[in-house]
């Protein structure tokens, strides 16, 4: 995508009066829209082609062709996406307003961390300014803003549709914008056109396309110190919550400094797609739109922050975490992901093993050695120092849970399904140095499948993966 994007004149995606120029992507559309069916269409007619009675080299050539056009196809179809959906949203129409969601890592959730700070954001005519910012603090209903299905309140209490700061317990980032959205309007009367989430992770990438941005509470963010200074100085500089949020609507502010500052000429439009790409991949960057239109065009990508969806080339499985400490541990949390299977059943269909390694880098002074507003004051029964984290691991549909060990033993887990998605729930609590490793097993659905793949919670310490082996004795039955 970064490469075949450079073809393109850049230049012309430039800012006119402190507004971004809408034209040169508006005029673009229907080429690229072409563009992207002709390469579709050609995609399946090179998929056609029977190359098993044919020389070597014809096959060679036909399985050349046909990477090259896949490979090319996926690039500009992420081009096209984009030449559709911007224009609209940088208010080519009208005027429309965004809500963007800072996720705090240092509080781990399902879709990236827990909400520290909103800032609605205007749009119009390219031109964009923030109406107002606030924090999640405080905007907590009785009731059930939504009537979620019973299966999803079942495994995510009512917190998630009661409190704002709980909206991205669920992996569901449509549930997540719907509900923030509705939130958002009962307190401030403000009915959103849809929902932008970010990281500080995400944030950092942005950072080398803008260069350095000066927040208003005076510390200067850059690429290279955004993580450690919102996820762990903060902490230490500011002891006071209400300072806290001060520093993180400051923080969530700065997101839409970058774009202010693509339309001031002060970012490169190359470097920015660079680094929007990167976090997108990550899913650090999710969208959810009340346009259906809008949300269509986003159907597909990471940036949808939709459940795993399995293909012929992947099979898909979801493992995603939701911090139970009540603190800002996470940022010494290290997290590493395995996966392997194993078939022995006369029906083909295989066995899969998760194996999800949690490891406490904390000091194990943390007690005493980190402030209160790290380790959390135990009001959930968590020892200060200790993170517990609660895992959950969704299986393709029509795929089925088997349990859960630790230490090659059995334990007890929750059990559930969501959205036709079998779902494993267990936690665990860690002391600082102290690490644990915890295998869900699944039967999965068909006996022809793809690459095993983790779909996962954009993490701050993911390790690299190992591959692990399944003996036919160690499944469960």
């Amino acid at each position: 995508m970064i490469s075949l994007t450079e073809k393109y004149d850049l230049g012309g995606f430039s800012p006119v009066g402190g507004a971004l120029e809408l034209s040169p992507l508006v005029q673009a559309q229907p080429n690229l829209a072409g563009v992207d069916a002709t390469l579709a269409r050609a995609s399946v007619d090179v998929a056609a082609i029977d190359t098993s009675n044919v020389l070597g080299q014809v096959r060679a050539a036909t399985l050349q062709l046909s990477w090259t056009i896949e490979s090319t196809e996926e690039k500009v179809a992420g081009v096209n996406r984009a030449v559709q959906l911007l224009p609209a949203m940088l208010g080519a129409d009208g005027q429309r307003s965004y809500l963007l969601l800072f996720q705090n890592n240092a509080e781990v959730r399902a879709t990236g961390g827990m909400p520290g700070a909103f800032a609605e954001v205007s749009t119009e005519n390219g031109q964009m300014q923030i109406t107002r910012q606030a924090s999640a603090s405080g905007i907590v209903f009785d009731e059930p803003v939504f009537d979620l299905p019973a299966e999803t309140r079942d495994i995510y209490s009512d917190l998630v549709s009661t409190f704002m700061g709980d909206v991205t317990l669920t992996p569901q980032f449509p549930i997540t914008g719907a509900l923030t959205r509705e939130m958002w309007k009962r307190t401030y009367g403000t009915e959103v056109d849809g929902v932008i989430s970010f990281d500080p992770v995400a944030l950092s990438y942005l950072l080398r396309a803008t260069g350095p941005i000066t927040l208003a509470t005076g510390e200067v963010l850059t690429s290279d110190n955004a993580v450690q200074l919102l996820l762990t100085d903060v902490y230490a500089n500011y002891v006071d919550p209400v300072d806290q949020d001060a520093f993180f609507a400051s923080a969530a502010s700065a997101a839409s400094a970058v774009f202010e500052a693509l339309a001031g000429g002060k970012a490169d439009p190359a470097s920015l797609i660079s680094a929007l790409v990167q976090a997108g991949d990550e899913r650090r960057i999710l969208i959810w739109s009340a346009d259906e239109r809008d949300q269509k065009v986003l159907e597909g990508t990471t940036l949808t922050g939709d459940l795993p969806a399995s293909d012929a080339s992947a099979e898909r499985i979801g493992v995603y975490f939701n911090d139970a400490t009540g603190a800002k541990m996470n940022s010494f949390l290290d997290t590493r992901i395995d996966l392997g299977e194993v078939t022995y059943r006369n029906d083909g269909r295989p066995y899969y093993a998760v194996d999800v390694t949690l490891t406490n880098t904390a000091p194990h002074d943390a007690a005493t050695s980190l402030p209160e507003s790290v380790t959390g004051p135990g009001t959930y029964g968590v020892v200060q120092g200790n993170i517990r984290t609660i895992m959950l691991v969704y299986g393709p549909p029509d795929s089925q849970n088997l349990g859960v060990t630790r230490g090659g033993e059995p334990i007890p887990y929750h059990p559930a399904s969501d959205t036709g998605y079998p779902v494993s729930q267990v936690a665990v609590e860690l002391a600082p140095g102290e690490s644990s490793t915890t295998r869900f097993y699944l039967l999965g659905a068909d006996a022809e499948h793809g690459e095993l793949v983790a779909v996962h919670t954009p993490v701050l310490n993911l390790l690299e993966s190992q591959p692990v082996e399944v003996g036919c004795d160690s499944v469960l039955r």
